[in-house]
Protein backbone atom coordinates (compact mmCIF):
# COMPACT_ATOMS: atom_id res chain seq x y z
CA UNK A 1 0.00 0.00 0.00
CA UNK A 2 2.66 2.28 0.21
CA UNK A 3 3.04 5.00 -2.87
CA UNK A 4 5.84 6.96 -3.83
CA UNK A 5 5.77 10.68 -3.26
CA UNK A 6 7.30 13.94 -4.32
CA UNK A 7 10.08 15.20 -1.60
CA UNK A 8 7.94 18.21 -0.80
CA UNK A 9 4.72 16.76 -0.43
CA UNK A 10 2.58 16.22 2.75
CA UNK A 11 1.50 12.57 2.15
CA UNK A 12 -1.64 10.48 4.44
CA UNK A 13 -0.07 7.77 6.49
CA UNK A 14 -2.92 5.13 7.50
CA UNK A 15 -2.54 3.17 10.92
CA UNK A 16 -6.10 1.34 10.80
CA UNK A 17 -9.33 0.69 9.77
CA UNK A 18 -12.22 0.12 12.13
CA UNK A 19 -15.94 0.54 11.44
CA UNK A 20 -16.47 4.32 13.48
CA UNK A 21 -13.92 6.08 15.22
CA UNK A 22 -15.03 8.70 18.53
CA UNK A 23 -12.57 11.55 17.47
CA UNK A 24 -10.91 12.21 20.95
CA UNK A 25 -10.08 8.88 21.07
CA UNK A 26 -6.82 9.71 19.07
CA UNK A 27 -6.72 13.74 18.48
CA UNK A 28 -3.90 13.76 21.58
CA UNK A 29 -2.20 11.11 20.64
CA UNK A 30 1.92 12.12 18.41
CA UNK A 31 1.41 9.67 16.03
CA UNK A 32 4.33 9.26 13.68
CA UNK A 33 5.25 12.75 13.55
CA UNK A 34 3.39 15.15 16.05
CA UNK A 35 3.14 17.88 13.20
CA UNK A 36 -0.73 16.86 12.40
CA UNK A 37 -3.50 15.19 14.43
CA UNK A 38 -3.84 11.98 14.45
CA UNK A 39 -7.34 11.61 12.83
CA UNK A 40 -10.20 9.46 10.97
CA UNK A 41 -11.03 9.61 7.27
CA UNK A 42 -14.18 8.05 6.38
CA UNK A 43 -14.68 5.84 3.17
CA UNK A 44 -18.16 4.07 2.54
CA UNK A 45 -19.32 3.32 5.64
CA UNK A 46 -15.90 2.15 7.28
CA UNK A 47 -13.52 4.70 8.44
CA UNK A 48 -9.41 4.68 8.13
CA UNK A 49 -7.11 6.40 10.95
CA UNK A 50 -4.52 8.35 9.14
CA UNK A 51 -2.35 11.31 9.70
CA UNK A 52 -0.77 14.15 7.59
CA UNK A 53 2.96 13.13 7.52
CA UNK A 54 6.18 15.13 5.84
CA UNK A 55 6.29 12.40 2.30
CA UNK A 56 9.93 13.18 2.23
CA UNK A 57 10.64 11.07 5.47
CA UNK A 58 9.01 7.96 3.71
CA UNK A 59 10.35 7.78 0.45
CA UNK A 60 12.23 4.33 0.20
CA UNK A 61 15.27 5.90 0.50
CA UNK A 62 14.67 7.40 3.92
CA UNK A 63 12.38 4.67 4.82
CA UNK A 64 15.13 2.12 4.21
CA UNK A 65 17.62 4.09 6.28
CA UNK A 66 14.83 3.89 8.84
CA UNK A 67 15.02 0.38 8.76
CA UNK A 68 19.01 0.17 9.14
CA UNK A 69 18.03 2.36 12.60
CA UNK A 70 17.18 0.39 15.04
CA UNK A 71 15.75 2.81 17.43
CA UNK A 72 14.19 4.66 14.67
CA UNK A 73 12.33 1.65 13.39
CA UNK A 74 11.31 0.53 16.77
CA UNK A 75 9.92 4.54 17.91
CA UNK A 76 8.19 4.12 14.63
CA UNK A 77 6.71 0.77 15.13
CA UNK A 78 5.83 2.27 19.04
CA UNK A 79 4.00 5.08 17.59
CA UNK A 80 2.27 3.20 14.85
CA UNK A 81 0.86 0.29 18.09
CA UNK A 82 0.06 2.85 19.96
CA UNK A 83 -2.72 4.68 17.80
CA UNK A 84 -3.70 0.95 16.96
CA UNK A 85 -4.14 0.15 20.11
CA UNK A 86 -6.37 3.42 21.30
CA UNK A 87 -8.69 2.22 18.68
CA UNK A 88 -9.24 -1.00 19.49
CA UNK A 89 -10.29 0.26 22.79
CA UNK A 90 -13.69 1.32 20.71
CA UNK A 91 -14.43 -1.62 18.42
CA UNK A 92 -12.70 -4.12 16.41
CA UNK A 93 -9.96 -2.73 14.29
CA UNK A 94 -7.80 -3.70 11.52
CA UNK A 95 -4.04 -2.68 12.15
CA UNK A 96 -2.74 -1.72 8.39
CA UNK A 97 1.08 -2.37 8.17
CA UNK A 98 3.52 -0.14 9.54
CA UNK A 99 4.46 2.60 6.41
CA UNK A 100 1.25 2.36 5.22
CA UNK A 101 1.49 5.62 2.87
CA UNK A 102 -1.17 7.38 0.53
CA UNK A 103 -0.08 10.55 -1.85
CA UNK A 104 -3.19 12.17 -0.50
CA UNK A 105 -6.55 11.55 1.23
CA UNK A 106 -8.37 11.14 -1.63
CA UNK A 107 -5.77 8.60 -3.05
CA UNK A 108 -6.17 6.73 0.49
CA UNK A 109 -9.92 6.45 0.59
CA UNK A 110 -9.81 5.22 -3.44
CA UNK A 111 -7.35 2.43 -2.45
CA UNK A 112 -8.92 1.14 0.72
CA UNK A 113 -12.97 1.32 -0.70
CA UNK A 114 -11.03 -1.16 -3.30
CA UNK A 115 -10.59 -3.66 -0.37
CA UNK A 116 -14.07 -2.59 2.06
CA UNK A 117 -15.15 -6.02 1.10
CA UNK A 118 -12.32 -7.60 3.15
CA UNK A 119 -12.64 -5.21 5.71
CA UNK A 120 -15.37 -5.77 6.18
CA UNK A 121 -15.31 -9.76 6.95
CA UNK A 122 -12.19 -9.07 8.80
CA UNK A 123 -13.70 -7.16 11.03
CA UNK A 124 -16.40 -9.46 11.36
CA UNK A 125 -14.51 -12.39 12.35
CA UNK A 126 -12.57 -10.43 15.11
CA UNK A 127 -15.58 -8.60 16.64
CA UNK A 128 -15.69 -9.15 20.44
CA UNK A 129 -12.11 -11.60 20.24
CA UNK A 130 -8.59 -11.02 21.11
CA UNK A 131 -5.48 -12.68 20.15
CA UNK A 132 -3.35 -14.65 23.06
CA UNK A 133 0.52 -15.88 22.75
CA UNK A 134 1.05 -19.33 23.68
CA UNK A 135 4.79 -20.08 24.20
CA UNK A 136 5.19 -23.83 25.39
CA UNK A 137 8.66 -24.50 27.04
CA UNK A 138 9.57 -28.98 26.83
CA UNK A 139 9.93 -30.67 30.49
CA UNK A 140 13.11 -30.62 31.77
CA UNK A 141 15.79 -33.01 30.28
CA UNK A 142 17.00 -35.72 32.22
CA UNK A 143 20.70 -34.82 33.37
CA UNK A 144 21.96 -37.85 32.57
CA UNK A 145 21.11 -37.26 28.78
CA UNK A 146 21.98 -33.59 28.91
CA UNK A 147 25.06 -33.93 29.57
CA UNK A 148 27.81 -34.05 26.64
CA UNK A 149 29.56 -37.38 27.61
CA UNK A 150 33.01 -38.34 26.85
CA UNK A 151 35.30 -41.10 26.18
CA UNK A 152 36.67 -42.22 30.15
CA UNK A 153 40.31 -41.32 30.48
CA UNK A 154 43.02 -43.31 29.33
CA UNK A 155 45.59 -43.81 32.49
CA UNK A 156 46.03 -47.41 32.33
CA UNK A 157 45.08 -50.29 30.19
CA UNK A 158 41.34 -50.66 30.46
CA UNK A 159 39.77 -53.73 31.78
CA UNK A 160 38.62 -56.20 29.45
CA UNK A 161 34.83 -55.11 27.58
CA UNK A 162 35.46 -51.72 29.04
CA UNK A 163 35.24 -50.04 25.90
CA UNK A 164 31.88 -52.39 24.50
CA UNK A 165 30.42 -50.90 28.18
CA UNK A 166 30.88 -47.15 27.19
CA UNK A 167 29.60 -47.65 23.86
CA UNK A 168 26.37 -49.13 25.19
CA UNK A 169 26.06 -46.37 27.99
CA UNK A 170 26.51 -43.82 24.98
CA UNK A 171 23.88 -46.29 22.80
CA UNK A 172 21.15 -45.90 25.68
CA UNK A 173 21.67 -41.94 25.89
CA UNK A 174 21.49 -41.45 22.46
CA UNK A 175 17.93 -43.63 22.53
CA UNK A 176 16.79 -41.46 25.55
CA UNK A 177 17.61 -38.34 24.10
CA UNK A 178 15.26 -39.13 20.82
CA UNK A 179 12.87 -40.30 23.63
CA UNK A 180 12.78 -37.55 25.15
CA UNK A 181 12.64 -35.56 21.40
CA UNK A 182 9.43 -37.61 20.54
CA UNK A 183 8.24 -36.69 24.07
CA UNK A 184 8.46 -32.98 23.99
CA UNK A 185 6.94 -33.12 19.95
CA UNK A 186 3.98 -35.14 21.42
CA UNK A 187 3.76 -32.06 23.58
CA UNK A 188 3.39 -29.50 21.66
CA UNK A 189 1.30 -31.02 19.27
CA UNK A 190 -0.86 -32.09 22.22
CA UNK A 191 -0.92 -28.43 23.80
CA UNK A 192 -1.62 -27.10 20.20
CA UNK A 193 -4.88 -29.42 19.51
CA UNK A 194 -6.25 -28.56 22.89
CA UNK A 195 -6.19 -24.79 22.52
CA UNK A 196 -7.32 -25.33 18.95
CA UNK A 197 -10.52 -26.34 20.38
CA UNK A 198 -11.10 -22.64 21.80
CA UNK A 199 -10.27 -20.83 19.28
CA UNK A 200 -11.78 -19.14 16.46
CA UNK A 201 -8.47 -18.82 14.21
CA UNK A 202 -4.71 -19.90 15.37
CA UNK A 203 -1.63 -19.63 13.36
CA UNK A 204 1.92 -21.65 14.87
CA UNK A 205 4.96 -19.92 14.83
CA UNK A 206 8.12 -20.74 14.28
CA UNK A 207 9.93 -21.69 17.50
CA UNK A 208 12.60 -19.87 19.27
CA UNK A 209 16.02 -22.04 19.78
CA UNK A 210 17.60 -22.64 23.11
CA UNK A 211 19.41 -19.60 23.22
CA UNK A 212 16.68 -17.47 22.57
CA UNK A 213 14.80 -18.48 24.92
CA UNK A 214 17.38 -18.19 27.83
CA UNK A 215 17.82 -20.28 30.70
CA UNK A 216 18.50 -23.16 28.63
CA UNK A 217 15.07 -23.72 28.03
CA UNK A 218 14.01 -25.25 24.71
CA UNK A 219 11.11 -24.06 23.26
CA UNK A 220 8.66 -26.85 21.57
CA UNK A 221 5.78 -24.26 20.61
CA UNK A 222 4.91 -20.60 19.98
CA UNK A 223 1.41 -20.28 18.29
CA UNK A 224 -1.21 -17.16 18.80
CA UNK A 225 -4.83 -17.83 18.74
CA UNK A 226 -7.99 -15.84 18.51
CA UNK A 227 -10.39 -16.39 21.24
CA UNK A 228 -13.34 -15.26 21.83
CA UNK A 229 -13.83 -12.65 24.72
CA UNK A 230 -16.22 -14.85 26.34
CA UNK A 231 -14.13 -18.01 26.39
CA UNK A 232 -11.09 -16.60 28.14
CA UNK A 233 -11.70 -17.60 31.49
CA UNK A 234 -11.19 -21.13 29.49
CA UNK A 235 -7.97 -20.63 28.35
CA UNK A 236 -6.45 -19.98 31.51
CA UNK A 237 -7.95 -23.01 33.00
CA UNK A 238 -7.22 -25.17 30.32
CA UNK A 239 -3.56 -23.81 30.13
CA UNK A 240 -3.10 -24.70 33.68
CA UNK A 241 -4.98 -28.52 33.22
CA UNK A 242 -1.75 -29.01 30.65
CA UNK A 243 0.86 -27.95 32.93
CA UNK A 244 -0.05 -30.27 35.41
CA UNK A 245 -0.72 -33.00 32.68
CA UNK A 246 2.48 -32.69 30.54
CA UNK A 247 5.06 -30.90 33.16
CA UNK A 248 5.50 -28.47 30.33
CA UNK A 249 6.46 -24.61 30.73
CA UNK A 250 3.58 -22.84 29.63
CA UNK A 251 3.38 -19.09 29.03
CA UNK A 252 -0.18 -16.96 27.62
CA UNK A 253 -0.28 -13.87 26.93
CA UNK A 254 -2.01 -10.80 25.88
CA UNK A 255 -5.25 -10.15 25.56
CA UNK A 256 -3.35 -8.34 22.02
CA UNK A 257 -4.87 -6.35 19.58
CA UNK A 258 -5.14 -9.40 16.59
CA UNK A 259 -2.38 -8.61 14.15
CA UNK A 260 -2.07 -12.23 13.43
CA UNK A 261 -5.65 -12.46 11.88
CA UNK A 262 -6.18 -9.78 9.94
CA UNK A 263 -5.21 -10.80 7.14
CA UNK A 264 -6.78 -12.30 3.98
CA UNK A 265 -9.69 -14.35 4.49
Amino acid sequence: MKEQAPDSAVATYAFAVCRSLEPATVTRLPGLSGEAPVRSLPFGTLTAVVQHVPAADFIDEAWQERLSDRDELERCARAHHEVVSAVSVGGPTIPLPLATLYLSDASARKALASEADRFHAVLKRIENHDEWGVKVYAPSTPTDIARPTTPPAVSAPPAPGAGLAYLDRKRGIQQRRERHQEETLRIADEVDAELRTLATAFRRLRSHGQELAGNRRIQILNATYLVAEHRVHELGRLAQSLRQRTGAQIEVSGPWVPYSFVGEV
